[in-house]
Parts: C-alpha cells; sequence; structure tokens
C-alpha cells in the first residue's frame, strides 16, 4: 500500500475512512423503522450526500432498496459518480440517483425515509432556515415517513478545542476553531496530518449553528413532524467511550460529548 502524504492523498477519500460509517447509518435506518413504523423502507433519500456512500451502500444491501443522492456540488457529485461505478454492480446502478439540487427545492417522487447525516444541516443557522428545511422534508416524505438526523453536543462542543484520533496512514483532526456564544456561530475544521510531517490543513470548514436537541425538536414540530424520537449512544464500559449502539430515551448524559440521532415522523 502506498504511503498517503499531502501530495498524494484525496481528501474526500481521507473523510470517508475518518468520519463516515455508511453501513452503520443504513443499519441504523433499518433499526429506527423498525421500532418506530413496522415495516422495511425501500426508498431512501440521502441530503448533503457529498460522494454519496450511504445511499450506494442503502442500495447493495438490497435489491429492493433505491436511493437518491442530494448536493449542491458539481465537483463531488462528479466523484459520487464515480464511487457509485466502482461500487456498484452494473445492474444496481438503475437504482440510484445524484441530483444537483438545493435540499429545499429537490422535487422527486415521495421517498420513505430521508437521511441528513454529519450535521450538514447545521449550515442553516437561523431559525426560519432549519424550519424551511424541516418543511421541504415533510413534503418529500410518504404519509408514514421518517427523517433522520444526526447531532452533537455536550460541554465540550462549546469549547475551542482540537481533537486527534489516528486512522490508518494519517491522522484525523477536529478543529473546533471558534464559538460565539450570542449566535451558536461555530467555525470548525478538519485537517488531515501524515507520517512523513505534511499536512492538509483545512481539508474541509464549516460554518454552522450548534444547534441543540430542544432546539431542534421545537423547530422539527414546528415544520409538521408529529413524532420526535431521540437515540442516544450508550457507553463502553472499558472504555468511558460511545460504544456505537443507539436507544431510544428520554434522558441524556451531561457529558463532555455526545453524538445522538433524531428521528422525526411524519
Amino acid at each position: 500500500m502506498r504511503r498517503l502524504t499531502a501530495a498524494t492523498a484525496d481528501r474526500w477519500t481521507l473523510y470517508e475512512a475518518s468520519v463516515q460509517e455508511p453501513e452503520a447509518d443504513c443499519d441504523l435506518v433499518e433499526q429506527v423503522w423498525g421500532d418506530l413504523r413496522g415495516r422495511n423502507p425501500r426508498l431512501l433519500r440521502e441530503d448533503f450526500c457529498g460522494t454519496a456512500v450511504t445511499a450506494i451502500e442503502w442500495v447493495k444491501r438490497d435489491r429492493r432498496h433505491a436511493a437518491i443522492g442530494v448536493d449542491l456540488s458539481p465537483e463531488v457529485l462528479a466523484i459520487a459518480e464515480q464511487r457509485v461505478q466502482e461500487r456498484l454492480r452494473r445492474a444496481d446502478r438503475a437504482r440510484i440517483r445524484l441530483l444537483r439540487a438545493d435540499v429545499r427545492k429537490v422535487s422527486t417522487r415521495p421517498v420513505d425515509t430521508i437521511v441528513a447525516c454529519n450535521f450538514s444541516y447545521f449550515g442553516f443557522r437561523t431559525r426560519a432556515e432549519l424550519r424551511g428545511y424541516f418543511r421541504a422534508c415533510h413534503r418529500a416524505l410518504v404519509d408514514d415517513g421518517m427523517l433522520l438526523l444526526d447531532a452533537y453536543g455536550g460541554s465540550d462542543a462549546f469549547r475551542e478545542i482540537q481533537e486527534k484520533r489516528q486512522e490508518k496512514g494519517f491522522t484525523y483532526v477536529w478543529d473546533q476553531h471558534f464559538y460565539n456564544p450570542l449566535t451558536g456561530h461555530v467555525i470548525n475544521h478538519i485537517h488531515f496530518r501524515f507520517p512523513d510531517g505534511t499536512k492538509l490543513e483545512r481539508a474541509f470548514t464549516y460554518e454552522w449553528r450548534l444547534w441543540t436537541l430542544p432546539e431542534i425538536a421545537e423547530v422539527l414540530r414546528e415544520a409538521g413532524f408529529h413524532d420526535v424520537t431521540v437515540y442516544w449512544e450508550g457507553t463502553d464500559e472499558k472504555t468511558g467511550e460511545g460504544d456505537g449502539v443507539f436507544t431510544v430515551t428520554k434522558r441524556g448524559e451531561a457529558c463532555e460529548g455526545w453524538i445522538a440521532y433524531v428521528a422525526a415522523g411524519k
């Protein structure tokens, strides 16, 4: 395997390796539908899809599944199309569509579920903007459809800090560069560093509103969603870190950092 350096590494491949878990996301979609609807969803829409790895995984795991990926960037959608060609069999490629569109304006046939992961909807920084997005999702769903979101928080989420994690062949750095407590405005960067000392600084930058779970739930209900359920991550007793198992809860832990999922039912 070629040794990674800043000159040879692809930032999207690094992002997939360090941030995304499409198998776990799709597992959770199926878990939530089993818990709350008692049926299997078929058509999934991945908003802010990037390289569309979740949509690809959804199509790959069941021949009855279909997916739509929506993103505004032509650059990343071109990469997503490459991923489709590389990772799906020819017979399966017809069951996925990639659309360049605003997630608030995209028009498709009604979908069973919409997933908006990696906190991308935090890019809507006012309540009106967020409500507008949620209302668009509500209109796009079938009658018993669900919107699935992730969220992060905890006391460390409000600090200007860096967290490092060693990945295979590189170091991932999450840089909470700026936080304004008056507005909730945050600027976060992702950096990648390599064994030879080279770096990809600010490979990705996000200007977000750090939304809290109560705010998200309130805006979802304002947008027309009736059932809002939080899935909270359990704790590994040996490491004290999250164990990747998410269950329904009405009380979370006041810890330094957490990730949760919000399922909003139409």
